[in-house]
């Protein structure tokens, strides 16, 4: 690399980790994302074992350890928070992030004081990640768990620069961590402590070593020792990856594909045996209670199944394997899934990686990529005489080493009835590598720079109005204070399941208030399959209107999907446009939101489009108060979290729950 190849480097890092530590305390700590909430709820419980402790064989007993995911530990407590004690509990999430987020807590615990004494108090790294705030344990692993994530990210846009020098030079290399850096996908995802980065930085981990040992191909002691150094650093990684979330299990595939082009021809097998039990053993030694946890009752035993399949069904890891699978393919029917009904396999993920993702240009980069990148292999095998001089081109090439992973990864996962776009990025990294490499095999040097200008031009607008969002209070927040100051304690406020609840606990005027002075009840549209949307169910419904004085639709979760899937529901697909009409008797008192920002002009996603709904005439003044664009219908799992719309509607007509019915069309009930 010359000089000023390193200088681009350092200033893309730098870019990637600002961009990632921006906006920390994008909800206030209020633990806004679920996933998040309930990785950093059991993390309060874990507590790692020593050497030294009495009950060392207690620790490794799945029903009294404190560091198994599975189990809420017998004395499990943690200041400020209700923790279960002695039970069961559903962890369908990795190990190695919960252990990693635990341990970096402890480790800052340790540095704090000293580093404290140096660092200004008002910085939010002294205040809310070395915790000089003096945050209680669940918001403080929030906020250390978040900086670990970013800092992860940013190790992930450095290996998409070394992997990228490998396959295509440090031109290439530096294009695709200069665009990885200012990915909108990870920018957001490095602001949640779960898996899905860990996932992603140990996954490109992974394949640069697979790509390095190839690189090996000399002989040697020397070359030898290095190439297998290389292929056990990848093993190792492949077990942190599956050990970070099980879709990983795909990267075995590279991996025995390595073993074969690697080992000699009578050493394969032993490479091959080698690579999977380093593994296996990493992901033992990192997700133990994966292997020792077979406590869990069986589900769903089928007559006639054999004794290993009862046996098997007892692993509480395998258990959550078997109910995430059945949740991405539709078997399980889910509110919060049904968002996915009516669309298009593969091209969903792509029309989102567009709009939302990555920006319209550098999607059609990466996606130009991999087509390709695809195409090269398979132009490489024209003219071969047979087969033996097939594989010969397709040895000689370590790009088909990384198309072993992303293209069955990306066949199966865009095959999934579930789409979270979040799925994409795993991919991601190596996408950008093959779109860089692409844009810079152009003839002429003023249409590479031209090119790549404008694609990170464009993105990196994009970026910096997306962490822009972050400088407005999280909606769920301002709603919360509004209600404190607004709503007398005692007044009975409705949701929606499958969303959250107002208020959240704040500090008002100096006194703290709490969710517990406001009665929650939850109407329940999305609960039932098909016979279940019935008048019954309406009444029943319609009955808790009646009695409330406040409703609270916090996201578009439920009336982005009721009302489009009128076959399913008949009657519930009705209720929000009378609702926004006012005909149900409520008002819209409060609405607000936030969303990328830059210059003033707002980037919006249009939560009403899809269902075909008009807005309440409050929402349509509201969002024409400031300048936007609207970019379209977005991914749900995209814009709920940390850029929902949010509405408060009061009861002011005070009708009753028959008068409400009068306005359904239930003609074909």
């Amino acid at each position: 690399m010359t000089r000023a190849q390193r200088i681009a480097l350092a200033v893309i890092l730098l870019s990637a980790v600002a961009l990632r530590l921006t906006g920390l305390d994008w909800d206030g700590f209020q633990h806004h994302h679920p996933d998040e909430r309930y990785i950093t709820w059991v993390a309060t419980t874990i507590e790692f074992p020593s050497l030294g402790q009495d009950n060392w064989a207690a620790q490794w007993r799945p029903e009294t350890s404190t560091f198994n995911p599975f189990h809420w530990p017998p004395e499990a407590s943690s200041e400020g928070i209700v923790v279960l004690q002695g039970e069961p509990r559903d962890f369908a999430y990795g190990h190695v992030p919960l252990y990693l987020g635990v341990a970096a807590t402890r480790l800052i615990e340790r540095l704090a004081p000293a580093l404290l004494r140096v660092l200004p108090s008002e910085w939010p790294l002294a205040a809310d990640v070395l915790n000089g705030a003096g945050r209680i344990e669940f918001h403080h692993l929030a906020a250390v768990g978040r900086f670990l994530t970013a800092l992860f990210d940013t190790g992930t846009v450095l290996l998409t620069f070394l992997l990228g020098r490998r396959l295509y030079g440090p031109a290439a290399g530096l294009l695709a961590a200069a665009m990885a850096a200012v990915a909108v996908l990870h920018i957001q995802l490095a602001h949640f402590f779960t898996s899905d980065p860990y996932l992603t930085f140990f996954v490109t981990a992974s394949v640069f070593f697979m790509v390095a040992a190839l690189d090996h191909s000399g002989v040697g002691q020397k070359e030898d020792r290095r190439k297998r150094l290389h292929f056990t650093m990848a093993a190792i990684m492949v077990g942190l990856a599956i050990g970070s979330k099980f879709t990983a299990v795909l990267l075995l595939l590279p991996l025995l594909w390595l073993s074969f082009v690697t080992g000699a021809p009578g050493n394969r097998l032993r490479w091959a045996a080698f690579g999977v039990a380093v593994t296996l053993i990493t992901f033992a030694i990192t997700n133990p209670f994966a292997v020792l946890d077979w406590s869990c009752i069986p589900q769903d035993i089928e007559q006639g199944s054999t004794s290993l399949t009862a046996a098997l069904s007892q692993s509480c890891y395998l258990q959550n394997i078997v109910t995430q699978n059945a949740m991405v393919s539709g078997r399980a029917d889910l509110g919060f899934t049904r968002q996915y009904a009516d669309t298009t396999p593969y091209i969903y993920y792509a029309e989102m990686l567009a709009r939302w993702g990555l920006g319209p240009l550098m999607a059609f980069v990466a996606l130009s990529g991999l087509a390709w990148a695809v195409w090269e292999v398979i132009r490489s095998l024209r003219g071969s005489t047979n087969g033996r001089d097939a594989l010969a081109r397709l040895v000689a090439q370590p790009v088909v080493v990384v198309l072993l992973w992303v293209l069955p990864y990306v066949l199966l996962t865009g095959s999934f009835y579930v789409k979270f776009l979040r799925y994409t990025q795993p991919v991601i990294p190596f996408l950008l590598i093959f779109g860089a490499a692409l844009l810079w095999r152009r003839r002429y040097p003023a249409g590479r720079y031209a090119l790549a200008g404008l694609v990170l031009l464009a993105s990196g607008v994009y970026a910096v109005a997306f962490v822009g969002l972050y400088r407005a209070e999280h909606p769920w927040n301002a709603a919360s204070r509004w209600i404190y100051e607004n709503v007398p304690s005692g007044t009975t406020i409705l949701s929606e399941q499958w969303d959250d609840s107002l208020p959240v606990n704040l500090i008002i005027s100096g006194e703290q208030r709490a969710r517990s002075e406001y009665p929650n009840v939850e109407l329940t549209w999305l609960t039932y399959p098909d016979a279940a949307d019935d008048e019954a169910r309406l009444m029943a419904n319609l009955e808790l209107l009646a009695g409330a004085d406040y409703l609270t639709i916090l996201s578009n979760r439920v009336y982005g999907v009721a009302p489009r899937l009128p076959e399913r529901y008949p009657l519930s697909g009705q209720y929000h446009q009378l609702l926004f009409d006012g005909a149900l008797g409520y008002e819209p008192v409060w609405v607000s939101g936030r969303a990328p920002q830059l210059l003033g002009v707002e980037w919006r996603a249009d939560t009403f489009g899809w269902p075909g709904l008009r807005p309440p005439s409050v929402v349509t003044n509201y969002l024409g108060q400031s300048p936007g664009l609207s970019l379209g219908r977005a991914d749900e799992s995209f814009i709920v979290y940390d850029q929902p719309l949010t509405m408060i509607f009061r009861n002011t007509g005070r009708l009753s729950a028959e008068q409400m019915r009068a306005v359904f069309d239930l003609a074909d009930e």
